[in-house]
């Protein structure tokens, strides 16, 4: 990056931040409610592992000796605001390892630069946690405290009904609404599903990463058929279950069923770094029937995915240029598109790609990941 293009991002940066902390909190009741745009489609854009630190002067890794002298988290703040500003999501997601807690002086200035490019676009966003976020001087709990009052953000701490039983800071369901003046425009079509996947395994004898728990699960199950009973009841009432997505850090390990040959699509590069223990949780969701996607980060140079029993298991590749990477693979993110049945107003098809920081931003790795007329079935009991 040349040094007049750092120095406008840098003054950018301290002007927006001053307006941040000037801006009024907002409420529950200020935070949009999400629906379908009137060209039936719903856009997410994923962000994994940024490993933001401390800005201009946090250097770049695993890039490209032509790279190295001017590579620095700034470069991480032009690539998304390049990639907001060509894709247009309706929805921005960072799946964890937001922040790389380790080299950080000041997490809340961390985390606020991390998230200022979705902020400045005014693009409603959400935010999990992953095992790195919290190793600075703020515990996962400060942290989520901190991410739910910035603008914008959809986050949330954990859902009010399950506070006083759930796991971990940051589990939460957003509810997509059908396109305006349709026949579903008050009923969520597409179910977000967000859980905190955790960081490090705090059980005696069982070492190595974290993961979602049995209390979360739970409210996974809980919060499912409710969503399922009301897509089904009137008014206007439907059939089936909506389908849903989730989003998580620490992938299942189930992951590892998948290398560069039978996976869908993508490459596997390392290996998967999930729990040592195996939680249920992939048999759980496979067993409700409406998450058809599951999309982690957490392993930076694999970005496949792959389908088991029905489910799609997708990484979202590495984003941040204070992550560690593989010189000459460029950061990724990942893009899910959800798309309406014209005549019904349900979704009909789910579709992903990812886009490559280069010269042109290019798309690679397009796929369908789901059609409800080839994936039509019963829907579970409740």
């Amino acid at each position: 990056m040349a040094d007049k293009t750092r120095r406008r991002t840098t003054l950018f940066s301290s002007v927006f931040f001053v307006c941040l902390c000037l801006s009024p909190l907002p409420t529950s009741s200020q935070r949009p409610k999400l629906r379908f745009g009137l060209n039936g489609e719903f856009k997410i854009l994923q962000v994994a592992d940024m490993h933001f630190a401390n800005g201009a002067t946090t250097r770049c890794l695993d890039v490209l000796p032509t790279q190295k002298a001017h590579c620095s988290d700034l470069n991480t703040t032009v690539f998304m605001s390049r990639v907001i500003a060509a894709e247009k999501p309706d929805l921005i997601v960072f799946t964890g390892d937001n922040i790389f807690g380790f080299d950080v002086k000041d997490p809340v200035k961390s985390m606020n630069a991390a998230f200022a490019p979705a902020i400045e676009s005014k693009i409603p966003w959400v935010a999990i946690l992953g095992n790195h976020d919290q190793e600075s001087t703020l515990t996962r709990q400060e942290l989520t405290k901190h991410i739910v009052k910035l603008p914008n953000t959809l986050s949330q701490v954990n859902p009010p009904e399950a506070a006083h039983y759930i796991d971990g800071f940051g589990n939460y369901n957003l509810q997509i609404r059908g396109a305006a003046e349709s026949s579903l425009q008050n009923k969520s079509v597409l179910n977000l599903y967000f859980l905190d996947s955790g960081d490090y395994s705090s059980v005696p004898y069982m070492e190595g990463y974290d993961w979602v728990k049995t209390s979360q699960q739970f409210w996974f199950e809980r919060t499912s058929k409710r969503l399922q009973r009301v897509y089904n009841a009137e008014p206007n009432p439907h059939q089936g279950i909506a389908p849903g997505l989730a989003y998580f850090h620490i992938p299942l390990p189930e992951f590892w069923s998948f290398n560069s040959k039978n996976a869908t699509k993508g490459v596997r590069q390392e290996g998967t770094y999930s729990a040592s223990t195996n939680s249920g949780f992939f048999t759980t969701l496979v067993a409700r029937g409406d998450v058809k996607s599951v999309f982690v980060g957490h392993d930076h140079v694999n970005d496949f995915c792959g389908k088991l029993k029905g489910l799609n298991l997708c990484y979202g590749g590495g984003f941040g240029y204070h992550a560690y990477g593989k010189a000459g693979w460029e950061r990724r993110a990942r893009v899910v598109v959800a798309e309406l049945n014209k005549k019904k107003g349900d979704v009909k098809t789910i579709r992903t790609w990812k886009r490559r920081d280069d010269q042109h931003l290019s798309v690679i790795d397009a796929q369908v990941l789901w059609t409800s007329s080839v994936n039509r079935s019963v829907a579970p009991r409740l």
